[in-house]
């Protein structure tokens, strides 16, 4: 198991370069991947409501995850913070069924928490987890 737990920033060039945060951040084996809202590469939140912002956001995290070498079933914990619970819920099967299109049947431990506001003000959703990735996958990006 990897020892090094310097902490290091995991940002993919395909997405929207991070200004006073990083994507992920890598320490030993154990990936912290940063709140992911539905921005695209042109850092706006993508249109047509919480499924598509869910893809979107949920999407954000995997790319990051796959920068460092892992898969969606590294994933230990994701955090989901919604601005609008019901719509969430009333859209349930649609959300997993896009979970299930990009990240297979894995479910880790999670937590879905009611929020009155995000950072950008039309973001429906924001995504965070951890992941522990095993040393035959890891990539470590240069520090």
């Amino acid at each position: 198991m990897t020892t090094d737990l310097t902490p290091i920033p995991v940002n993919p060039a395909s997405m929207a370069p991070p200004s006073g945060y990083s994507h992920g951040t890598l320490s030993g084996n154990t990936l912290y991947l940063g709140g992911q809202t539905a921005l695209d590469a042109d850092m706006r939140i993508v249109p047509g409501g919480i499924v598509e912002q869910f893809r979107q956001a949920f999407g954000n995290v995997l790319t990051t995850l796959r920068a460092a070498g892992g898969v969606p079933e590294d994933l230990t914990s994701i955090t989901i913070y919604l601005t609008d619970i019901p719509d969430y819920q009333a859209h349930g099967r649609e959300i997993g069924a896009a979970w299930r299109e990009l990240a297979g049947p894995v479910y880790p431990a999670m937590a879905g928490i009611g929020t009155t506001a995000l950072w950008q003000p039309e973001a429906l959703i924001e995504i965070l987890g951890v992941a522990v990735i095993p040393d035959e996958r890891l990539r470590r990006p240069d520090a």
